[in-house]
C-alpha cells in the first residue's frame, strides 16, 4: 500500500526490524533503480545548512538487477542526499540503520526536464520507529490540517489563531512521550514555521525568538532548526538599530570579528554567543553584494573565523561561506579584482563597468584554444565595441612569452596567478560574460565554437550590441 507525503512517497510493508546503534554505526541503503541501470547513484551530506555545501560520502552503480548498495558510518542523525545524473531525492538516516529504497526517474505528474529532477523516495519495510517514518506521518498531518483553515487566515484571523493553537496542543499531545531528539526538534521548528505565517494578532519578533530560538540548542544537523533560523535572521543588519548598526560597520572597517561580536551584543535577539557568532557568518554574506560593506573586509573576517571561530562548527560555515561568495554564478557580483600588465599598470573590475566584459581563459599550448582564436577575432571585429573582450593566458614555462598580434587586452597569469582561483577555471579555453554593472551574465559563458546544442557566444553578443544601439541614439 502506497502513502503520498509532501517529500517522500512512504511503501509500509510493516516486516522490518532495524538494528539502531551508538555513533557512528554503519548505514545500509539497498536500493531500486531501474530507470539508470549503469549509472552511478551517489550519497551525500550536507556540510551545513548555512552554504548548502554536500560532501560525498559513498557511490555506487546500478547493477543490470536495477540495484544498487550504499555503505556509510554515520555519527548523528542527519539528511542524506542521493544523486543519479541530474536527478535528486533525500532521506533521513540513523546511525545503524538499513533502508530499502526505489528511486523514480521522475515525479509521475511532472514533464521529464533536461535539468533533472527533485524526485521522491520510495520506502519498503519502513517501521514506525524510523525517523522517516515519523517525520512523513507529521508531514502528511500538518499539511492535512492547515489545508483544513488555512483560507481563515486573512478574513477570519482570530479564529485562525485559535485553530493553530488548537493544532499545537494537539502535537504536544501526541508527541510528548517521544524521547528522539531530532525528531521532536523538527517537529518544535516546523510548528515554528508555521508562527511566521502573518496574521492579525500574530505573535512579535522578540516573542518568538524567546519561546522558540532562546531555550534551544543550536541543532546544526537539523534542516527545520536550521531553516527557521535562517529565515528569522534574514536581512539582519538593515533592521538593526542605527546605534547597532553602525558599531557592526565599524567593525567591519576594522574587519575584527571580535568588534563586529561586540557590536551584535547590544540586539536582543543576539545574546545568545553561539547564534550571535552563526549569524554574524549569514548576515556578513548577505552584505557581500550590496556594495554597503568592503567585501575584502568581510572576506578577512570570514578567513579569521574559518580558523579561529569560538565554535568549532562555524570554521567550516566561515569556510564553505566564503566560497559560496566567491562562486560565479549568474546574477552575482563579481568579486573584485585587478588585473596586472606587464608593465605595472592595473585595469581593475571597477575600471571596466560600463561595458560588457568577455573574459576568456586562455592556453598557448592548446590546439583547441589555437583552433578557436579566428572565431574569436571574428567576433571581436563585429562586437568589440559594445563588448570589452579580455584574454588572459596560461603562462608556463613552454610558453613564457604568450601569444602575439591580439587586437584586445591579454594579460599573463605569470603576473595574475590569482585569476585562475578567483574564476575556478578547471578548462582551456573558458569564458564569462560580466554585464555593465559588473554583475555575472554566464559562468562559464558560451564560447565561439558550437555546443551540443549548436549554441555560440554570438547570438548574446548581437542582442547586447543591439541594446547598446539603441541606448546611444540621439
Amino acid at each position: 500500500m502506497f502513502r503520498f507525503a509532501s517529500q517522500f512517497v512512504l511503501l509500509l510493508i510493516l516486516s522490518c526490524s532495524f538494528s539502531f546503534g551508538q555513533a557512528k554505526e554503519r548505514v545500509i541503503i539497498n536500493g531500486y533503480a531501474p530507470a539508470f541501470v549503469g549509472k552511478t547513484v551517489k550519497a551525500l551530506i550536507i556540510q551545513d545548512y548555512m552554504s548548502e555545501m554536500e560532501e560525498q560520502i559513498d557511490f555506487a552503480t546500478v547493477q543490470p538487477d536495477s540495484t544498487f548498495r550504499l555503505s556509510f558510518p554515520l555519527a548523528e542523525t542527519q539528511k542524506i542526499v542521493l544523486r543519479v545524473e541530474s536527478n535528486m531525492g533525500f532521506l533521513y538516516a540513523q546511525p545503524g540503520a538499513e533502508y530499502e529504497i526505489f528511486v523514480p526517474e521522475k515525479d509521475p505528474f511532472s514533464p521529464k526536464l533536461k535539468s533533472g529532477h527533485k524526485v521522491e523516495l520510495a520506502f519498503r519495510n519502513l517501521p514506525e520507529s524510523d525517523i522517516n517514518y515519523k517525520i512523513l506521518a507529521y508531514n502528511r498531518w500538518e499539511d492535512e490540517y492547515m489545508s483544513s483553515f488555512y483560507h481563515l487566515k486573512d478574513f477570519d484571523p482570530i479564529q485562525f489563531a485559535q485553530k493553530l493553537d488548537t493544532f499545537k496542543i494537539y502535537v504536544e499531545k501526541a508527541y510528548e512521550n517521544d524521547s528522539t531528539i531530532f525528531f521532536k526538534s523538527y517537529v518544535r521548528f516546523r510548528i515554528a514555521a508555521l508562527d511566521e505565517i502573518y496574521f492579525a494578532g500574530t505573535r512579535n519578533k522578540y516573542e518568538k525568538y524567546d519561546f522558540y530560538i532562546r531555550p534551544s540548542p543550536v541543532y546544526y544537523k537539523n534542516d527545520a532548526y536550521m531553516t527557521y533560523v535562517k529565515r528569522y535572521y534574514k536581512n539582519l543588519i538593515p533592521r538593526l538599530s542605527k546605534e547597532t548598526n553602525t558599531a557592526v560597520y565599524l567593525g567591519v572597517l576594522k574587519a575584527s570579528p571580535t568588534a563586529v561580536m561586540k557590536a551584535y551584543g547590544t540586539e536582543y535577539s543576539m545574546q545568545n554567543i553561539q547564534i550571535r557568532e552563526l549569524i554574524m557568518i549569514q548576515s556578513l554574506c548577505e552584505q557581500f553584494y550590496t556594495d554597503d560593506f568592503p567585501q575584502t573586509n568581510i572576506l578577512t573576517i570570514l578567513d579569521s573565523l574559518s580558523n579561529r571561530a569560538l565554535f568549532k562548527e562555524h570554521r567550516l560555515i566561515a569556510t564553505n561561506m566564503k566560497n559560496r561568495l566567491l562562486e560565479m554564478v549568474p546574477g552575482a557580483k563579481v568579486p573584485h579584482f585587478v588585473l596586472h600588465t606587464e608593465g605595472d599598470s592595473v585595469v581593475t573590475d571597477l575600471s571596466l563597468r560600463g561595458k560588457h566584459v568577455y573574459l576568456h581563459f586562455f592556453d598557448p599550448t592548446s590546439t583547441t584554444c589555437q583552433k578557436e582564436l579566428p572565431l574569436l577575432d571574428s567576433l571581436h571585429a563585429k562586437y568589440g565595441e559594445s563588448t570589452q573582450f579580455i584574454t588572459v593566458y596560461l603562462s608556463n614555462e613552454a610558453n613564457k612569452n604568450g601569444p602575439t598580434q591580439w587586437n584586445w587586452p591579454v594579460y599573463t597569469t605569470d603576473k595574475n596567478p590569482e585569476l585562475l582561483k578567483l574564476f575556478k577555471v578547471r578548462n582551456f579555453p573558458e569564458y564569462f560574460l560580466i554585464d555593465a554593472q559588473g554583475y555575472v551574465v554566464a559562468a562559464p559563458a558560451l564560447g565561439p565554437t558550437p555546443n551540443r546544442q549548436y549554441e555560440t557566444i554570438e547570438k548574446t553578443l548581437y542582442y547586447i550590441r543591439r541594446v547598446s544601439r539603441e541606448m546611444n541614439k540621439d
